[in-house]
């Protein structure tokens, strides 16, 4: 039945254990789909500038580029230089913002008086995250480099 109705509405409420499980999970959900909202935005930015980045990176060194396929390099060669300087400022960025978010857990939950638990999969998921996002936003540059013709790159001031 209705607690509400055998109780009454004299300006009480009245809250079944359940139902307050019920609006914490409610909370807590409706929490972490803003805190994943927020991730989602944070690495779209910070692809967003590992690529402008990586490409900055290809325009100055397009003479560099030049020279390295004049003398025989291969575009995948090119290719495989970008993506892996792509790939390792992600991987230092990743490896910075685990320690940075550790850190400040680490803190809140003792200024907070609350019990931490940092498991290696969370690690582990950061970085991979932290890898695609270098991998995905450093693809174009990469291939931009990789198509640059020899000749034009030489002359290029």
């Amino acid at each position: 039945e209705d607690l509400d109705s055998l109780v009454g509405t004299d300006g009480y409420s009245l809250f079944s254990p359940a139902s307050l499980a019920e609006m914490a999970t409610e909370i807590t959900s409706t929490f972490s789909a803003f805190l994943a909202a927020i991730a989602a935005i944070s690495l779209l930015v910070g692809g967003i500038g590992i690529m402008n980045i990586m490409l900055v990176s290809v325009a100055e060194r397009t003479k560099e580029i030049g020279i390295r396929k004049a003398l025989g390099a291969s575009p995948n060669v090119i290719r495989g230089q970008f993506i892996s300087e792509a790939l390792t400022l992600t991987i230092l960025g990743g490896i910075m913002g685990i320690i940075l978010g550790a850190a400040l857990s680490y803190a809140v939950t003792n200024l907070m008086d609350w019990s931490l638990h940092l498991s290696y999969a969370s690690f582990i998921l950061a970085m991979g995250f932290s890898m695609f996002v270098g991998v995905f936003f450093g693809w174009y540059p990469a291939m931009k480099a990789s198509k640059l013709d020899p000749i034009e790159a030489l002359n290029y001031e």
